[in-house]
C-alpha cells in the first residue's frame, strides 16, 4: 500500500428502499478534512434504512471510526446495516471507540445551604479525629521500634543513620548559623532604641542572651529541621511507597519501623541538640557585633556580662526543647510519608502536610514549655 494517503471522501446511493453510504479514501486523522461535516448534512432530515458499504474503503484509523460512528450512530441501536467487506479491524475499532460517543454527564452544581456548610464541619472535624487516631498509633509504633532498639542495639542500623544525621543535620548548620545570626543581629538592633533611650543600653547583653538561649536557638533550628527534613522524610518514604519498596521489605520479613522510621528518628534526637547549639553561637554572635558597633559594649564586656546575668540556666531551658522537637519532627514526617497513597498528588499533600505539622506541633510545644517554665520558676 502506498505511503500516500487519499482524501477522504463517499457516496450516497439510493435504490428506493435502502440508502447505501459508500465511504471512500483514507479515513484517517491526516485525511478526514470536512468529509464527516458534509455527510452528516446530508442524512439529516433523512429517515430512509441504511446499509454501511465497506468495500471502496481504503485506510482507516479511530479518528475514522469515531467520526463514521458520531454520523451514523451504533448499529445495534440504529437499525444499520453493515456490509464490512471482510475488515476485521472496523469491528475491533468500533468496539475501541464506542465507549467515547456516550456524553458525559454535565458537572452537577452544589447549591450553598446551611446544610452543606455542616456537612463541610462534619467531615473536618471527622477527617480530624481520624488524622489524630493514626499519629497516635503511629507513635505508639514508634515508640515500641525505639524500645526494641535500646534493648537490643544490634537492631540497628547504623548506614542509614550516620547518612541520616550529614543529611539533616550536618548540611543544615550554616543556614542555621546564618538565620540565628541575623536573628540575634536584629534583637540587639530593636533593643538598642529604646534601650539607649532610657539609659539602660547594658540591658540588651540580657535581652539578646534570653532571647536565643531561650526561645529563638531551638525554635529557628526546629523550624529548619521540619523544613529540610520532614518535608525530606515524607518525600522519601512516599516515593518508597509508590513504587511498593514498603510492601517488598514487609514481604521479605524487615519491620518498616526498624528500617525506615528508627534510623531517622535517633538522626533527628542527636542532630537538632547540636543545631541548637549551634544557632545558639550563632545569635550571640550577632547581638555581640551589633552591641559592639552600634552600643559601645565591648565583646569582653558582653561575654562577661553574659556569664553573670543570663547564666547556663537559660540554655539548658533551650537545649531542653530539642529532644521534643526533633521526636515531634521526625516523627511527623516519618508518619505522612508512609501515608501516602499510590498518585503523586497524595505525594505533594503528605510533603506539604508534614511541614506545615511539624511546624504547629513546634509552636504548641513551645507554648507548652513556657508554660511550664513560667509554673516552676524558669
Amino acid at each position: 500500500m502506498s505511503g500516500e494517503l487519499t482524501a477522504a471522501t463517499y457516496e450516497l446511493q439510493d435504490d428506493g428502499d435502502v440508502l447505501a453510504i459508500v465511504p471512500s479514501g483514507d479515513w484517517t486523522v491526516l485525511a478526514l478534512g470536512d468529509a464527516p461535516v458534509r455527510l452528516r448534512a446530508e442524512l439529516a432530515g433523512r429517515n430512509d434504512r441504511r446499509r454501511f458499504d465497506a468495500h471502496q474503503l481504503g485506510r482507516v484509523d479511530t479518528a475514522g471510526v469515531f467520526a463514521l460512528m458520531r454520523v451514523l450512530g451504533r448499529p445495534n441501536e440504529t437499525g444499520l446495516e453493515l456490509d464490512l467487506a471482510g475488515r476485521d479491524e472496523l469491528e475491533r475499532l468500533a468496539d475501541l471507540v464506542s465507549d467515547s460517543l456516550d456524553p458525559k454527564p454535565a458537572a452537577r452544581r452544589r447549591r450553598w445551604s446551611r446544610h452543606a456548610l455542616f456537612e463541610r464541619i462534619g467531615r473536618a472535624v471527622v477527617g480530624a479525629g481520624r488524622e489524630f487516631w493514626s499519629a497516635e498509633v503511629f507513635i505508639g509504633r514508634m515508640l515500641v521500634a525505639l524500645a526494641r532498639t535500646a534493648a537490643s542495639p544490634r537492631r540497628l542500623r547504623p548506614i542509614p543513620l550516620v547518612a541520616t544525621m550529614q543529611q539533616a543535620g550536618l548540611n543544615a548548620l550554616p543556614i542555621v548559623f546564618t538565620m540565628t545570626f541575623f536573628i540575634g543581629a536584629v534583637l540587639a538592633l530593636v533593643g538598642s532604641t529604646l534601650l539607649t533611650t532610657l539609659g539602660v543600653k547594658v540591658y540588651a547583653v540580657e535581652l539578646v542572651g534570653i532571647g536565643v538561649l531561650r526561645e529563638f536557638g531551638a525554635v529557628i533550628a526546629a523550624i529548619l529541621l521540619a523544613g529540610r527534613s520532614a518535608s525530606a522524610f515524607a518525600a522519601q518514604l512516599g516515593s518508597m511507597r509508590m513504587t511498593q519498596e514498603v510492601d517488598a521489605l514487609q514481604v521479605m520479613g524487615v519491620d518498616r519501623f526498624d528500617a525506615l522510621v528508627v534510623p531517622r528518628v535517633l538522626a533527628a534526637l542527636i542532630m537538632l541538640p547540636v543545631m541548637t547549639l549551634c544557632g545558639d553561637v550563632g545569635g550571640l554572635l550577632g547581638g555581640m557585633v551589633v552591641t559592639a558597633t552600634t552600643m559601645d559594649i565591648s565583646p569582653a564586656f558582653f561575654v562577661q556580662r553574659l556569664t553573670a546575668e543570663v547564666g547556663l540556666t537559660q540554655f539548658w531551658v533551650g537545649m531542653s526543647k530539642a529532644p521534643f522537637f526533633a521526636l515531634v519532627i521526625a516523627a511527623t514526617g516519618c508518619r505522612q510519608g508512609l501515608a501516602t497513597g499510590g498518585d503523586v498528588e497524595s505525594l505533594g499533600a503528605r510533603v506539604t502536610a508534614a511541614v506545615v505539622q511539624s511546624i504547629f506541633m513546634i509552636i504548641m510545644f513551645d507554648a507548652l514549655f513556657a508554660l511550664i517554665y513560667r509554673n516552676v520558676g524558669q
